[in-house]
């Protein structure tokens, strides 16, 4: 009885294999399409973030200063720190709602007495904070005042005799514990989960759908089923097809991960070693398996190749329901979050990007978590494949 389910679902396999392989244009979608596009993503993504951001940091910045003529020691002082004054248009705030400028200053008319009096002299940095491009400028602008006001406010204090340390009651230092590899993950931490949740939780579709759906709008699932062989082997066969093609998307996939980090001028952003493409693999197997008996569950209940591609759409969504969560709502991770689907993927994949150790438990929990759901979407699947009415094309 065991080696007759054994040579059904090989022979099942086999078969489904066969037929995927007699479309080349179909076969090279499915096995090619993530090596080629998602490290393209990542990687080029990182190097235009790293760009931009030198050349922000680099060049001399220019900004509209209304009433710069009240405070020419600060506009020199700016001018040594790389930013550059230029005359300020006649509304600077509408200028900055348009785009126009991505940071301004307004010098207060009562900078010069206030000055003279000893009081705090009022400056203004006028920005929108929604516009992501503004950011580097207006980080660099507000550093450049914090110095200045420093160095201001010594002096004042020397000048009077005072020792400027007498105001520094604490003096706070930082100490950052975050490895390289951590630092090194923080530009891929949202895009790379996804995309590699994404290529394990689908790479399996192509074949699966025209398996399932396929066959019966082709009407050539009833002679299968007529045969003696068992649905439990049936539907494995077909599982372990797309298991096997999605398994070898992914190595590929990650594998061209490794070749196009190695390549690309932005390769320290990414550990590529053997040994975390290995874990990335071992953590990505199990969705293979979730998603693959999900898709097989569903597509058979269809009808029609359109019917159950358009579960598509909304599958393709959930690997990003915990990338918006932890943006939203940043969490510590937790044991139980291990065993919840497309989470505790997310969460491993950070730890091997940031370098961190996973501990037995950890592992424990998610294996039993997530082959458990395997285990059951494999059982609903077969299940489904037990109606007779699914041997009639609608």
């Amino acid at each position: 009885m065991k080696n007759s389910l054994l040579s059904t679902v090989w022979s099942v396999m086999r078969k489904e294999l066969r037929d995927i392989s007699r479309d080349r244009r179909t076969l090279a979608l499915a096995l090619l399409l993530g090596p080629l596009l998602y490290p393209l993503i990542i990687i080029g993504t990182g190097s235009i973030a790293e760009k931009r951001a030198k050349t922000e940091l680099d060049r001399t910045l220019v900004i509209p200063i209304e009433g710069r003529e009240r405070a020419p020691n600060l506009v020199a002082f700016l001018a040594t720190q790389g930013i550059e004054a230029k005359a300020a248009p006649k509304d600077l705030d509408a200028a900055i709602a348009r785009q126009d400028e991505d940071v301004g200053l307004h010098i207060d008319e009562d900078f010069a007495a206030d000055w003279r009096a000893g009081k705090p002299a009022v400056v203004e940095i006028v920005a929108d904070s929604t516009r992501r491009n503004a950011e580097i400028p207006l980080a660099r602008v507000r550093a450049a005042l914090d110095g200045y006001r420093e160095q201001m406010g010594a002096l004042r204090l020397l000048a009077r005799g005072i020792d400027p340390s007498v105001t520094r009651a604490v003096n706070v230092g930082s100490r950052d514990v975050a490895s390289e590899q951590a630092k090194k993950g923080q530009v891929l931490s949202i895009l790379l989960p996804y995309l590699l949740i994404l290529s394990s939780f689908l790479g399996g579709a192509y074949l699966i759908l025209d398996a399932t759906a396929g066959e019966r709008e082709r009407q050539s699932l009833e002679p299968l089923l007529a045969t003696p062989a068992s649905r439990g082997g049936i539907v494995s066969g077909k599982i372990a097809a797309a298991c096997a093609l999605g398994l070898l998307s992914l190595l590929l996939t990650l594998l061209s991960f490794k070749l196009s980090a190695q390549l690309a001028t932005t390769a320290r952003m990414l550990d590529v070693s053997f040994p975390a493409i290995a874990k990335m693999l071992v953590v990505l197997v199990p969705m293979v398996l979730i998603g693959t008996s999900l898709l097989t569950f569903l597509a058979a209940a269809s009808k029609s190749m359109k019917e159950a591609q358009s579960h598509m759409t909304w599958l393709m969504l959930l690997p990003m329901i915990p990338s918006i969560l932890l943006m939203a709502n940043p969490i510590k991770s937790q044991a139980w979050q291990f065993a919840v689907p497309f989470l505790a993927q997310n969460q491993l994949l950070l730890k091997i990007v940031r370098g961190e150790l996973i501990d037995a438990r950890t592992w424990l929990v998610y294996f039993g978590a997530s082959f458990g759901l395997a285990l059951l979407l494999w059982f609903a699947a077969v299940r489904r494949y037990h109606q007779e009415r699914l041997a009639i094309a609608g």
